[in-house]
């Protein structure tokens, strides 16, 4: 059947809705380019200087009881110590970048599931880099150290002790920021699973749902089950590894 006189087709109408909705998921990604790299970039780096991290970790393991054992560590170990600091604490930023990638490559296809995925999932990253702990010792503890190195007293060093035992203790604390990171890569995980095959392949969202279900409960049993929270690790690492690869390949179509 002809068209009407006076009525142009335009190329998306000729070839049909679901071309024409092709081209509208296409262009969802334009401008975001610069984005997508530099959040897939983030998110590999975010991997590697968390290893370097946990090589120094195992290198020279800092103390984890013990207020004053911890200061006369710090100051034998001062620059290994605050390097592995910086390493635990500054990489938090990279996840934020991630998920705010992911939120807007994934609101193309549903918004309110990827918004709930960033808030759950990026923010506590965000807030971990105000909190003055990494699990593995404080920045904090740099000058307690040179405090009770320079004390002339035992109760002066003993006071620096007690205030160095409230940091670690802080430290050996489970913290629900974690919980909640973990979640949000779930979401994020079930969201991925309603997106076009084309931007994010199935298996990086059945990989962020198990590792986002198996982060949940490595968190809340923390200390009552450490092997779990040993297997979440790994995991979280594969997740960021295949999250950045796949946010590197989009960048490249979202030319």
């Amino acid at each position: 059947m002809t068209s009407r006189p006076g009525v142009r087709r335009g190329p998306s109408a000729a070839r049909g809705p679901s071309a024409a909705g092709g081209a509208s998921q296409a262009g969802d990604h334009q401008g975001w380019k610069l984005l997508y790299l530099v959040a897939g970039a983030s998110s590999i780096l975010f991997v590697f200087l968390l290893i370097t991290a946990l090589v120094i970790d195992f290198m020279a393991p800092p103390p984890v009881h013990g207020g004053a054992a911890t200061l006369e560590f710090i100051a034998s170990n001062k620059a290994g110590y605050v390097a592995e600091q910086i390493l635990w604490i500054l990489p938090n930023i990279f996840p934020v970048l991630v998920f705010a990638a992911l939120f807007v490559a994934l609101s193309a296809y549903r918004k309110s599931l990827p918004l709930i995925a960033l808030v759950f999932g990026a923010l506590p990253w965000a807030l971990l880099l105000a909190v003055p702990v990494s699990s593995r010792g404080s920045l904090n503890l740099v000058y307690l150290s040179d405090r009770f190195m320079a004390a002339g007293t035992e109760d002066e060093r003993r006071t620096y002790a007690t205030a160095a035992e409230a940091i670690i203790a802080e430290n050996n604390t489970p913290a629900i920021v974690g919980a909640l990171s973990a979640l949000g890569i779930l979401l994020m995980g079930l969201a991925m699973l309603r997106a076009d095959k084309a931007s994010f392949p199935r298996y990086l969202a059945w990989i962020g749902i198990a590792t986002g279900a198996l982060g949940v409960v490595s968190e809340v049993l923390r200390h009552a089950a450490p092997g779990f929270y040993w297997g979440y690790g790994v995991l979280l690492w594969v997740w960021f590894i295949a999250t950045g690869i796949a946010l590197i390949r989009l960048s490249r179509r979202a030319d």
